[in-house]
This record gives C-alpha cells, structure tokens and sequence, in this order.
C-alpha cells in the first residue's frame, strides 16, 4: 500500500534529514515511528501526503509514484489521508461540529452529507454533547478528539498522527491511543509518531525505529528503543 524505496531527503549535505530508507505499509496497519527530535520522523510523514519530495528514491501510495504527482493533483491525493498534529489547528472561531464540517465543505460535500457524517463522526469520537462548544471551551483531550473527528471525516484510507499527544495529560493521552486503536480496527490504515515510550509500549504494534535519518529497527511488536 506505502512503499518508500531508498528514499533520502538532503536539506544540506552535513545533515540530511532520510538517508536510503527502504519501508513498507500493508494496507489496515498499525504502525509506530519513533525516534529523537530531528531523527527524520516528520519528514518520513511529509513525504507521503507531499509535502516534501525526496531528494532520491520513490514514495509509492496505492501504486502511484508520488514524486511524480502534479500540484493540481495533491488535493484528492491528500483527501485519501487524515492528519493529525501536536497542536490540534482547530480554527478557533468555528465551533467543534463547524470544525469538523469545514473539512467537508471543502471537499465539495453536500448539505445533508457534511451534517449526516459530522454527527457520526462526532458521536465516534465522544463529543456529539459538546457539537456547539467552540475550542477554546473545551479541554485539550477533547480539541484532539475534534481534531480526530476532523481528519476522518472525509473516510481516507491512512490516518497520520503526528504526535498527537504531546500536549496532553497522561489521561488524555491513552484516550487519544485508544481512539487510534479503533479507528484502526474500522479498517483505516494508521500511522502514528511518537515520544511516548510507555505509550508504544502499551500498545503492543510495529515500531519503526528512526536514528539519524536511517532506519535503525523494525519490529512487528515493538518496543520504543533505537
């Protein structure tokens, strides 16, 4: 489903951010990245919605090269895949439920779709009481779980958080971990990075290990170590 093939990314050429990364994600996975601050796990994420491009090699999402992909494609490219970040981008002057229907408004939707599939979504992630609340009247477990709501609402085929917890509470954090966990188990590809060490732990999926731009292990139920 993802293949990244000797993939590396020079932004200078005493500190290249990927160096010969040889990686596949079989559709419906659970995978984990970690790695220290600067190890490349943002740019390995980057890569596969487009936003960077390999310096060499070849990122493949569904069989299509995406070094090849045209501007005036990356927007269907990047509906097929949800995204989740540390500090959640809820626009804070749309309410939770306007939030999430936001998404769907730009990817043309109709009336009765955007509030048919906003209710679903919300109801999934626990926040169908709280539609109305705007950002900053709720807590920071429930701007993620918005943010959540958000990325799948349009059903995409990967979902890539990017340290989604950093910003909350160890309570909120394994409420995050295991809505992760279900989405996954409704059949959407996920792929998470991480610090958390315990979290990884805990949750018992593929680790891939990133150190220095290179892969350094990759286990089918890891553990965080480099």
């Amino acid at each position: 489903m993802i293949i990244y093939e000797n993939v590396s990314k020079i932004y200078s050429s005493d500190s290249p951010a990927l160096m010969d990364v040889n990686l596949r994600i079989e559709e419906r996975e659970f995978v984990t990245i970690v790695g220290a601050s600067g190890a490349g796990k943002s740019t390995l994420l980057k890569m596969l919605y487009a936003e960077e491009r390999p310096t060499r090699g070849n990122v493949y999402f569904h069989r299509n090269n995406l070094v090849n992909l045209k501007n005036r494609h990356l927007p269907q490219h990047r509906r097929q895949i949800g995204t989740v970040f540390q500090d959640f981008k809820l626009l804070p002057k749309k309410t939770l439920g306007e939030n999430v229907a936001f998404a769907m408004e730009v990817a043309g939707k109709s009336n009765a779709e955007i509030q048919k599939a906003t209710n679903q979504i919300l109801d999934i992630v626990g926040l169908s009481q709280k539609i109305d609340k705007y950002p900053g009247e709720v807590s920071g477990g429930e701007q993620q779980r918005a943010a959540l709501a958000r990325a799948l609402v349009n059903k995409p085929k990967v979902l890539v958080a990017d340290e989604p917890t950093g910003n909350l509470d160890p309570i909120s954090t394994w409420e995050i971990m295991q809505l992760l966990l279900k989405i996954n188990e409704f059949g959407t590809t996920v792929i998470l990075a991480t610090h958390n060490k315990g979290m990884v732990d805990k949750l018992q999926r593929r680790v891939i290990s990133i150190n220095k731009g290179r892969i350094a292990r990759d286990e089918a139920m890891g553990k965080y170590c480099i």
